[in-house]
C-alpha cells in the first residue's frame, strides 16, 4: 500500500517527454506524454509512471487496477506470514503439585514451539519465603525440564517475592 500512493496515473503525470514501456514490457520509446497516453487508452490500460526519478520518466501501459489488487495481495500475505513474538507468562509455586508441574510444563513446550517467548515467574506466598531453597529447587528443575524445548535468554534473578526466568524458543 506504500508505494501504491505515491505513483502518478494518467493525467497525474506531469512530465512533457516519457520513456514509454508496453504492456509487455517491450521499450516503445521517449514519446511525449500525450502519445503515452493516446496509446494507453487505445488498448483500454492506464498510463503509469513506475520511475519517477529517471530522466525521462518511464512509464508503463498497464491495467492499474489489476496492479493495485496485486500489490495489496502480496503485502497482505506478507504481514501474514510475518510472526510477532510474544511473551507469555507461567507462574509456578514452591509447593506445586506434580500434576499442576507436568501441565505448566506442557503449556511451556506448547508456547515455545509456536515461536513465542516464555516468562516464568516463581512466587512467593506468605511464609514461603522463609525457605527460598524450596522454589529455588523447584524453578531449577522447572528450567532443566524446558531446555528440550527452549533456551535461557534471561536466567533466574531474584526481585522481592518473585524470581523470574525468561526461556526463548530454540533457533532452527
Amino acid at each position: 500500500m506504500y508505494i501504491l500512493r505515491f505513483l502518478r496515473v494518467n493525467e497525474e503525470i506531469r512530465a512533457k517527454e516519457i520513456r514509454l514501456i508496453g504492456e509487455n514490457g517491450e521499450q516503445l520509446g521517449i514519446v511525449s506524454r500525450e502519445e503515452g497516453l493516446r496509446q494507453a487508452q487505445m488498448r483500454n490500460l492506464d498510463l503509469v509512471e513506475v520511475a519517477p526519478d529517471a530522466n525521462p520518466p518511464v512509464c508503463r501501459i498497464m491495467d492499474y487496477g489489476k496492479y493495485r489488487y496485486e500489490q495489496e495481495k502480496r503485502e497482505k500475505l506478507a504481514r501474514k506470514k510475518m510472526h510477532m513474538h510474544r511473551l507469555k507468562e507461567i507462574r509456578l509455586t514452591p509447593h506445586i503439585e506434580e500434576h499442576d508441574y507436568q501441565v505448566k510444563l506442557k503449556n511451556l513446550q506448547k508456547f515455545l514451539e509456536h515461536g513465542d517467548k516464555v516468562k516464568v515467574t516463581l512466587i512467593y506466598r506468605k511464609r514461603e519465603t522463609t525457605h527460598p531453597e524450596i522454589g529455588e529447587k523447584v524453578l531449577e528443575r522447572f528450567i532443566n525440564d524446558a531446555l528440550q524445548w527452549g533456551e535461557i535468554e534471561k536466567p533466574p534473578k531474584s526481585e522481592g517475592r518473585f524470581i523470574v526466568a525468561v526461556i526463548s524458543p530454540r533457533h532452527k
